[in-house]
């Protein structure tokens, strides 16, 4: 076994699956309030990657690309911003008038959100492929072997360390802070939660801002990572993010980033090691088993109904 090879795998495994989890976590942090899956959340992760992009080459006309921290820190904030009006502009706009309905009519009401979603960016940006040059370059060598060399690429040291870094600070804001407890309480019962004087549109509202924050950020990575983007990467990411939250345990961000991290790790090495057009049958075919044998998730816990 060539274990340089091995290692590689690894190392890009790690890097997609944080960037799944990100996206996961705004799944998971929306079910554990509403019951609802948002299944426009790959297109906010997909406008995030936009507004990255476009800052970008508003910075190159402004003539401060060359300012490299300067830049990220730019494409980051705006991006982050920006979304986040979006992640707020669904919630007003697919959720909150079908809150007392139905569960299956905030399903088609999000499902349309994100067909809207999709085609807005592709009129308004093009449907061709958008590319971007390499900012973040050059890496370290980890491992030499005489086929094959390692390398960690910086990119890839700064998805990975932000990411943990970002799931470390939300599972802190939710078990820490006041906004937290409300959180919570909203997940618990959203109607007592009311009565004991926790706003529960804005709870709901800046839940949905956090996740499209999160998802911002990946769309960023990714933009960075790969240097190409398009108005279809939030549908096949968001699919697999929400695969990543439910093996996990959907309601559980620790759940969601290791579910996350799996998806990644099993793409990576079913990829390099077997045939590459069947990686997504592999892990949509270990979601099922998951249902199957634990249909809470690895990390999520059963819903016990009290009578």
């Amino acid at each position: 076994m060539d274990w340089a090879y091995f290692l590689q795998q690894l190392i890009n495994g790690l890097t997609l699956g944080a960037i799944y989890g990100l996206i996961a976590i705004g799944y998971t942090m929306v079910y554990g309030i509403i019951g609802m899956i948002n299944f426009a959340h790959g297109e906010i992760y997909m406008i995030g990657a936009f507004h990255s992009l476009i800052t970008f080459l508003i910075c190159q006309a402004a003539g401060i690309s060359g300012i490299l921290p300067l830049t990220l820190l730019l494409m980051l904030f705006v991006s982050m911003v920006l979304t986040s009006i979006y992640g707020w502009g669904v919630e007003r706009v697919a959720y909150r008038p079908l809150r007392g309905s139905f569960r299956l009519a905030a399903l088609i009401s999000a499902i349309g959100m994100s067909i809207f979603l999709q085609n807005f960016v592709q009129i308004s940006q093009g449907a061709r492929v958008k590319p971007m040059q390499p900012l973040v370059e050059g890496g370290i060598t980890l491992m030499e072997s005489p086929n094959f060399d390692v390398q960690l690429s910086y990119m890839q040291i700064v998805i990975i360390v932000l990411t943990f870094v970002l799931m470390v600070v939300f599972s802190l804001l939710i078990a820490k802070t006041t906004l937290g407890r409300a959180q919570r309480a909203c997940e618990q019962d959203r109607t007592m939660a009311g009565l004991l004087g926790v706003n529960v549109d804005r709870t709901i509202s800046t839940t949905f801002v956090m996740g499209a924050a999160l998802a911002s950020v990946a769309g960023m990575m990714v933009t960075l990572y790969y240097g190409v983007i398009d108005f279809y990467i939030g549908f096949l990411a968001g699919v697999k993010a929400f695969t990543a939250a439910v093996l996990g345990g959907i309601g559980s961000l620790p759940g969601a980033m290791l579910g996350g991290l799996l998806i990644g790790l099993i793409e990576a090495f079913w990829s390099g090691y077997l045939t590459i057009e069947y990686k997504d049958v592999a892990t949509f075919g270990i979601l099922v088993l998951v249902l199957i044998f634990r249909p809470w998730g690895l990390l999520g816990k059963p819903e016990v109904e009290k009578v």
